[in-house]
């Protein structure tokens, strides 16, 4: 009996698990810590509707983005090199680039901090030993064994934080009302768009369209289409799991600094902060969580970086290519940079530090409609796609998504111009 048309064993299932866990790690990220904290500790509960707009507008294009690289056997990078005039993937390659640079500023920058709050290292010496491990990790391990190592640090997390949250006992009436209704102005929109920056992110919808490519989806169209439910369920689920994450990051911002009228403005005072308020524990799981956000994050925008950097320049997305291993520093040298010249040992460089993991972010959500069109153009065209081609509904839904992240970047800019 072929694989088409019979229900696969829950093994089979369970292999096709992974990519889309790998890509959630990515959204979890130190910078999405500085921008849920400063939500939660400014505006209460009142911008966790974001967290779940932005969810399911992931769900969407993260399937899209993983479909693009089923149907083609090619990711988004070399899709877009491949099928557009070279003026213009050369501008979407630069701008992708800079998205990666303010990424990998994020990941290191919360590396580097974590590593300073759990063992007291300078900065720039924990940022040195964050781009070590992920180097290492990256390098050394074969992919499977690295995805799992990921799904592994997402675990950590996410049990750091449902302690913390049973530590902190939030208002779960108005954790439900905030989760659905959208509440934003002028004072907030400017944090929003770094929440939406934060967990829908550029880099990661072009890693999840090479990193689908570890499974096996068999030669002809109708077994892959039999098997792309599969990945459905994979992104799903991951996209959910990183959901709970982020909001449990608001959450405990709430239910300790707003609720206690604590303004924050550094990862660090958060944690110092934390402490007193939610016990020492808390401060602790913290600091754990951060440590794994960073290094975790930064091993898979660093997968990203090398593939979109390969990809563009249309050489082969293989770890074991000096170009893919040359590429995992390029952007790690930059971002270095800025690092060192924020880490300031004064409370006023945390304070720069958060700054720039929020303006990072910022970065990203106006990157995005940069890899939003190109992807949904690929996704419509039946010439690349073939059978895989979006279907109206969803190419709706995915035109309705790029919009309101358009509208979202020209009022940001209206009212950051205005002020």
């Amino acid at each position: 009996m072929t694989l088409i048309g019979r229900k696969l064993p829950l093994r089979t299932l369970l292999s096709f698990l992974g990519p889309a866990f790998l890509v959630t790690v990515g959204f979890i990220d130190p910078g999405n810590w500085a921008t849920n904290i400063e939500g939660g500790s400014r505006f209460g509960y009142e911008l966790l509707w974001v967290i779940t707009l932005s969810t399911l507008m992931l769900i969407v294009i993260q399937h899209m983005a993983a479909k693009l690289g089923v149907a083609t056997g090619k990711s988004l990078a070399v899709n877009i090199r491949e099928r557009f005039p070279a003026p213009v993937a050369a501008f979407l390659g630069l701008t992708i680039v800079l998205a990666c640079v303010a990424t990998d500023v994020a990941e290191l920058l919360g590396g580097a901090i974590g590593f300073q709050l759990l063992l007291g290292l300078p900065l720039w010496l924990g940022a040195l030993l964050t781009v070590f491990l992920e180097v290492f990790l990256i390098i050394s391990q074969r992919y499977h064994r690295l995805e799992a190592i990921i799904v592994a640090f997402l675990g950590i997390i996410g049990l750091c934080y449902l302690i913390e949250i049973l530590l902190v006992r939030p208002d779960w009436p108005r954790i439900a009302f905030s989760l659905f209704v959208p509440r934003v102005n002028h004072d907030s929109i400017y944090v929003a768009m770094a929440i939406l920056g934060a967990v829908v992110m550029p880099h990661n919808i072009f890693l999840h369209s090479n990193v689908i490519h570890s499974r096996k989806w068999g030669i002809s169209e109708a077994e892959k289409m039999a098997l792309l439910r599969y990945e459905k369920i994979d992104t799903l689920s991951a996209m959910l799991t990183g959901c709970l994450i982020n909001s449990a990051m608001i959450i405990v911002a709430a239910a300790v600094f707003a609720r206690h009228g604590v303004p924050v403005h550094s990862i660090e005072q958060a944690s110092a902060t934390l402490r007193p308020l939610a016990g020492p524990l808390a401060g602790f799981l913290f600091a754990v969580a951060l440590v794994f956000a960073g290094v975790g994050s930064s091993v898979t925008s660093s997968m990203a970086e090398a593939n979109v950097i390969t990809g563009f320049l249309g050489q082969p997305e293989d770890p074991q290519t000096w170009l893919y291993k040359v590429a995992i520093f390029i952007t790690a040298i930059p971002s270095l940079a800025i690092i060192v010249a924020a880490a300031d040992p004064m409370p006023s460089g945390a304070a720069g530090t958060y700054r720039i993991l929020i303006f990072s972010q910022v970065v990203l959500s106006l990157q995005l409609p940069f890899t939003l069109i190109p992807l949904l153009i690929l996704c419509r065209d039946r010439q690349v796609m073939g059978g895989f081609r979006s279907p109206a509904r969803e190419f709706a839904t995915a035109v309705a998504i790029c919009a309101i992240v358009i509208a979202l970047n020209i009022y940001l800019l209206y009212s950051t111009v205005g002020n």
